[in-house]
C-alpha cells in the first residue's frame, strides 16, 4: 500500500476529516487531499507528524511492506528515563545501577536453572 493510501485509510480509522488531520498536523485541508491523492508527496517532517498523530512508525507510512507498528516502542520509554538519570544526585545514580545490575543476575540465573522461578 502506497503512503497516499496508508494516510487515507489511518484518517478513515480515526474517523477524522481532512480538515481534522491537517489541523493536527499543523497542514491545510487541501495539501491533505494532495497527500491522499498521490500528488505531492509529504516533507520528512510531515512524515514525522503524521506518524505521530496515527500512532504508526515513520517506515509503516514510507514503505509498501513495512508491518504497522507504534510510533514509539517500548523501549523509547526507557530512553526517556534514562535522559532524567543525568538529574539524579550520585548516590541515587549509583542505587539504580545497582538494581539494575541485580535484575540481571536474577534473569541469568534464572536462565541457568532452566527458568524456574
Amino acid at each position: 500500500m502506497a503512503l497516499a493510501d496508508k494516510v487515507k485509510a489511518l484518517r478513515n480509522e480515526q474517523g477524522w476529516s481532512q480538515t481534522e488531520l491537517g489541523e493536527r498536523i499543523g497542514a491545510d485541508p487541501a495539501q491533505i487531499s494532495r497527500y491522499e491523492n498521490g500528488r505531492i508527496t509529504p516533507s520528512a517532517d510531515a512524515v514525522a507528524r503524521l506518524a505521530e498523530v496515527f500512532a504508526v512508525s515513520c517506515d509503516y507510512l514510507l514503505v509498501d511492506d513495512a508491518p504497522r507498528r507504534p510510533f514509539r516502542s517500548p523501549e523509547d520509554a526507557l530512553g526517556d528515563h534514562l535522559a532524567d538519570f543525568a538529574e539524579l544526585g550520585p548516590a541515587d545514580r549509583e542505587l539504580v545501577v545497582r538494581f539494575i545490575e541485580a535484575l540481571v543476575t536474577k534473569t541469568r540465573l534464572k536462565l541457568l536453572a532452566g527458568g524456574v522461578s
